[in-house]
């Protein structure tokens, strides 16, 4: 007689085993051109922020070419953010898993798993990381034109666009800051889901449990 552990390890193992698509290509793309874009922004904006971080400029070609290029990576960056709302707007809506999974979030930063409550695809706090992104992508555009065309506008018009700018630029880098080390240091699987756009079944039944059973039709 087969003992039910046996039984629960022979599932585990082929879970394992087996994959399931979590992102598609043209999700992955839109991804990997906002991230690019964005990184050339940041090191780029850092660089004309302050004379200390002007060396960053380098590392982006130079001083004259960071400056013809970043605004036109603050274009495609946002175009690229808007393009994932319309990929994913589905997915980003707030559900009544998002606000149990939001009252349990102490126990997701704490790594206690077994504690969290089922997500869809995305949890919550990846959701409040696009709606960060793409609210400071927009605040970003409308001031960096002012910037962009500074001639054109009014004294009182290039400070306010300066200090949106700013505050935008400080936001969203906090927010990068916290996706990156979740995605590469905390939750391990996610780097490379977003690079050949697939997951193992485990995976997904441990962080998106709802959104696995939606896909593949097992509890």
């Amino acid at each position: 007689m087969i003992s039910s552990q046996v039984i629960s390890d022979s599932r585990s193992a082929d879970m394992r085993v087996r994959r399931i698509v979590r992102y598609t290509l043209d999700e992955r793309i839109h991804h990997w051109s906002a991230a690019i874009t964005y990184i050339y922004c940041l090191v780029t904006g850092l660089a004309f922020w302050s004379p200390y971080l002007f060396w960053l400029a380098v590392l982006a070609g130079g001083g004259a070419t960071a400056r013809f290029f970043h605004p036109w990576s603050g274009v495609l960056f946002t175009i690229s953010v808007l393009w994932m709302l319309k990929l994913w707007g589905k997915d980003l809506t707030t559900t009544d898993a998002d606000r149990a999974w939001s009252r349990a979030m102490k126990y997701y930063i704490q790594n206690e798993d077994e504690k969290v409550p089922p997500v869809w695809r995305f949890n919550f706090g990846q959701k409040i990381f696009y709606w960060l992104m793409l609210s400071g992508a927009i605040l970003l555009l409308l001031s960096g034109l002012g910037l962009w065309f500074v001639e054109s506008i009014p004294l009182w018009v290039r400070h306010l666009s300066i200090a949106v700018h700013v505050i935008a630029a400080l936001t969203t880098i906090a927010g990068f800051i916290i996706h990156v080390y979740m995605s590469t240091a905390m939750v391990r699987g996610s780097f490379t889901a977003m690079v050949n756009g697939e997951v193992t079944e485990s995976w997904a039944r441990h962080h998106h449990r709802l959104w696995y059973e939606r896909v593949t039709g097992r509890k």
